[in-house]
């Protein structure tokens, strides 16, 4: 789930400390993102045109909690209405889910989805098509993932949290789509929204130090149109200014002494997996 940071700030919801957890904790991380993984699995065929936003949340929300301990982690925090997140087309993030907004084939939609599963917190988004879609959109689509992956792969102890947002700059050089610079990741361990802040926009060396036990959530979102954005009347759907197109994908990743290693995939560490994985 992307985060205000500015509006976190004065209101102090984050404690500004970078925590390193141990590889136990990170472990507890993971049984949430298996969770995410095999949820989003699962949606697969529910993503269809006909459905509303609100048969996506329920969804969500009664599969999170069939599993023994956990809930939704978006679920009433700072207020927001849904479980999940289900942004639509030129919706960005932060998406309420409603009864009224039906999927059309041709749309996108991204779900973000949390779990809080004793007492730690895993984030991850993907945005899935609706019916047939241009081949316009799935480049959208398929920029967005790449950036997520070089994102990932420059996640490594020694490197700064520049270097990440440079990573996506890199994966997004030629294309034809802007990143979305005013919203960012974010740490993620005991509770949803934690230092550091992750921008998708960044110098290599620059930020704070990437050290090993850090847990990140790295979610680049790209814009079809204008990167600049605008909050609905909702005070939570967040749109790209122009209304084009947006696509937002995420992963809690742990960065270990042998790389990053992402938390919410259902086989091994890595984005790859996770991709063939969904479409199995």
């Amino acid at each position: 789930m992307t985060f205000s940071w500015h509006s976190a700030l004065r209101s102090k919801l984050v404690e500004l400390v970078i925590h390193l957890r141990t590889p136990e904790e990170v472990e507890m991380i993971a049984r949430g993102g298996k969770i995410i993984a095999n949820l989003f699995r699962e949606i697969v065929p529910l993503v269809i045109p006909g459905v509303s936003t609100a048969d996506l949340d329920l969804f969500c929300d009664e599969y999170i909690v069939s599993h023994d301990g956990a809930v939704p982690a978006f679920k009433g925090l700072y207020g927001f209405p849904g479980s999940v997140c289900t942004s639509v087309n030129e919706e960005i993030v932060h998406g309420i889910p409603s009864p009224n907004r039906i999927l059309a084939s041709g749309d996108i939609v991204s779900i973000d989805v949390g779990v809080r599963l004793a007492g730690w917190c895993s984030d991850s988004a993907w945005t899935f098509v609706v019916g047939e879609v241009s081949n316009e959109t799935q480049s959208l689509l398929t920029t967005t993932e790449k950036a997520l992956r070089f994102a990932i792969d420059a996640a490594k102890p020694g490197n700064h949290v520049g270097d990440i947002g440079a990573a996506v700059i890199n994966a997004v050089e030629g294309e034809d789509c802007k990143i979305v610079r005013d919203l960012v990741g974010h740490g993620v361990g005991r509770e949803v929204h934690e230092e550091p802040q992750v921008p998708n926009i960044g110098r290599p060396g620059h930020g704070p130090l990437l050290r090993e036990g850090m847990v990140l959530a790295i979610e680049p979102m790209l814009s079809a149109g204008s990167p600049e954005i605008r909050t609905m009347d909702d005070g939570w759907t967040v749109i790209t200014a122009d209304k084009a197109l947006s696509a937002h994908f995420e992963h809690t990743v742990a960065l270990t002494a042998e790389g990053p290693k992402v938390l919410t995939t259902l086989a091994s560490s890595f984005h790859e997996d996770f991709a063939t994985n969904l479409t199995a």
